[in-house]
């Protein structure tokens, strides 16, 4: 049996990572002959990118743009399968502060982590828009999204970064129907992958065939899990007991349909990757504007699982 460390891309375990633990529990993995070890990054350490490329995992979960930007720095980290094909970021408010389209936020006050990329994001939103990015108030929140009690206590009108499949499911005391959450791709974000599955490139070298068996056992259970969103629940209900039954089960169904294009697991989309690299030298955030044509691999998907 071969310990095969996998490290996923939050704080916690959530439902963007169905189809490790559904292919974990139902034993699909280890008829492979792969123990499959599921761990969280450690923040102190950095993020799986960086976990992987101090050998520290064997896999890892991690936004585009940041592998974008590792390998434009010439670090061996690569893209060999695509998490989800679209933005899972929101911005969320309430309807107090009558905010009702991106353009709306110029004068009120955004709460966000203040990174490069999310700064881009929302000016590009904003611009978009018709509005004037220069006129939003910014507000850093560091790495916590903000809930809708503490909108309505004054924290700020909206926030950006939280994801419309999780914290925009959760509950708060501030009703229903004050709430909004408006996910980035229906208000004008360029088109990108929002998660990646990655390794880094001393794996593919000396161990190809592990990688291949790896995604093969990975696709399955995400495909399993993409056409019965449900069945991953007793998994997480073992992994992340501290949350709700009801939200992880409304967000396994709300995450589920952005696994796959066109029925398809994993592929790494050349009008998603290209682009978006792209745009985030046009913003100033990579450096090298053609990185994304050597960041993805996929020469490792299952062709049976496709």
């Amino acid at each position: 049996m071969i310990v095969v460390r996998v490290m996923l891309e939050y704080f916690h375990p959530w439902p963007n990572s169905a189809g490790f633990y559904l292919a974990r529990e139902r034993g699909w993995y280890r008829e492979a002959g792969l123990d499959v070890r599921l761990a969280q990054p450690d923040p102190y350490h950095g993020d799986s990118l960086q976990h992987l490329l101090d050998g520290e995992t064997d896999f890892g979960v991690f936004p585009s743009n940041r592998l974008l930007v590792r390998r434009a720095k010439g670090q061996p980290l690569r893209g060999i399968a695509a998490i989800n094909h679209g933005g899972l970021e929101s911005i969320q408010s309430l309807r107090d502060f009558a905010i009702e389209r991106p353009r709306d936020l110029a004068g009120k006050r955004l709460a966000l982590n203040p990174t490069p990329r999310g700064l881009a994001m929302v000016r590009h939103l904003v611009t978009v828009d018709g509005g004037d990015p220069d006129a939003v108030i910014l507000v850093d929140s560091g790495v916590r999204e903000l809930r809708p009690e503490q909108l309505a206590a004054g924290a700020a009108e909206a926030s950006f970064g939280g994801y419309w499949a999780w914290e925009g499911l959760m509950d708060s005391p501030v009703a229903e129907e004050r709430r909004q959450v408006w996910p980035v791709d229906r208000i004008g974000a360029p088109a990108y992958h929002s998660y990646l599955l990655g390794t880094h490139e001393r794996l593919l070298d000396q161990q190809p065939e592990l990688a291949r068996r790896f995604l093969a056992v990975t696709a399955r259970g995400f495909l399993a899990a993409a056409a019965e969103p449900l069945a991953a629940l007793p998994a997480y209900e073992r992994a992340t007991p501290y949350f709700p039954t009801e939200l992880l089960a409304r967000s396994l169904l709300r995450i589920a349909p952005t696994w796959l294009h066109q029925g398809r697991w994993g592929q790494q989309r050349r009008e998603l990757v290209d682009p978006y690299a792209r745009w985030l030298h046009e913003h100033a955030v990579l450096d090298d504007p053609e990185v994304g044509q050597n960041a993805v691999l996929n020469d490792y998907l299952p062709d049976a699982a496709q």
